[in-house]
């Protein structure tokens, strides 16, 4: 039995029932999953007979999920091990794309697995990358300079202690490799007298872990290249799970889905077409039972919109999020 079956744990799809309600009165046709994991949203889709399932992952780990499926649903379902930023690269066979789905936490197979280093519970190397990655975290902490680093931690992660931390990593640095254990003490001897409800990592290891994939920017694209590929009634409906990516999420949606002047700049220039119908202003939030059964459910936020027209201009969502993604291209 290799690794990954090993570290397989019970995962809970989060919304599951709220994001089966939005999609299902669009059912029979291809559904785009783009961020697949262990499969809890394609499941549940591809109990109805007549919906097909276009998977995407970056994980490698999730290849044997991916094709048990592939054997149990035969013509039903294809799985791409890609980025979802470039979904756009799928072919589709016929014009029946219905809906493009994401979910942005991490499974608990995931977090469980040591090798990708991404709690603050784990020991040894730094690692952080999802898959088809360029850098690891043990790059970024053991060559990036002070400043970089504090700029990564203070935007990508809102901490507020971001310089002193950035300032004891160079110091220690000198002198070992730091891991993942070490980082985690650096964290604490800054932050010892800090009661908060959240880990003292909690910031930093998510500040990391955005930079090492690029997370910012891979949903960005992936938005954009989800309105491009959807047919006009399609939905694309997106789980975010911290700030930043319901920042975007929320701006896509909203500021899309309202009549907009073709440059900010310029008021009198043309009036632009809405691109989205907004069935729900607010986001769709776990219940009560949801998050005692799934306490990670806590932070999760559904939103969703109906495209209504064929062209969009994505500049001003490029240019409004530019500050993030500009530190994802720190060295």
């Amino acid at each position: 039995m290799n690794a990954t079956i090993n570290l397989e744990k019970k995962h809970f799809p989060v919304l599951l029932n709220e994001l089966i309600s939005i999609i299902s009165p669009l059912y029979g046709g291809t559904f785009i999953d783009c961020t697949f994991g262990q499969g809890g949203y394609s499941k549940k889709i591809l109990e109805n007979k007549e919906n097909k399932i276009i998977a995407i992952d970056r994980d490698k780990d999730v290849l044997n999920s991916a094709s048990r499926f592939e054997k149990q649903y035969s013509n039903r379902f294809k799985f791409y091990n890609i980025k979802f930023s470039k979904l756009n690269k799928i072919k589709l066979k016929n014009n029946d794309l219905r809906g493009i789905i994401f979910d942005l936490g991490y499974s608990i197979n995931q977090i469980k697995n040591s090798k990708k280093g991404l709690s603050f519970n784990d020991t040894g190397e730094l690692n952080m990358r999802m898959g088809i990655n360029e850098f690891s975290a043990n790059d970024f902490i053991s060559t990036m300079d002070e400043n970089n680093l504090s700029r990564v931690f203070k935007i990508l992660g809102d901490e507020r202690y971001s310089k002193k931390i950035a300032r004891e990593i160079v110091k220690i640095r000198k002198h070992k490799t730091i891991k993942t254990e070490d980082l985690v003490q650096i964290i604490d001897s800054i932050k010892k007298y800090q009661k908060t409800k959240i880990h003292n990592s909690t910031k930093i290891f998510q500040a990391l872990r955005i930079l090492v994939n690029k997370e910012i920017s891979e949903l960005i694209n992936a938005l954009i290249n989800s309105f491009h590929l959807i047919p006009v009634g399609g939905v694309i409906a997106v789980v975010t799970f911290h700030s930043l990516e319901d920042k975007i999420v929320k701006f896509f949606f909203k500021h899309y889905s309202e009549e907009r002047n073709s440059s900010r700049y310029m008021p009198n220039e043309e009036v632009l077409e809405k691109c989205f119908k907004l069935i729900n202003k607010k986001p769709i939030l776990p219940s009560l039972k949801e998050v005692n059964q799934n306490p990670p459910s806590r932070s999760a936020k559904l939103r969703y919109a109906i495209k209504i027209n064929q062209k969009c201009d994505f500049n001003d969502l490029r240019e409004k999020f530019k500050y993030l993604t500009d530190v994802e291209e720190l060295r």
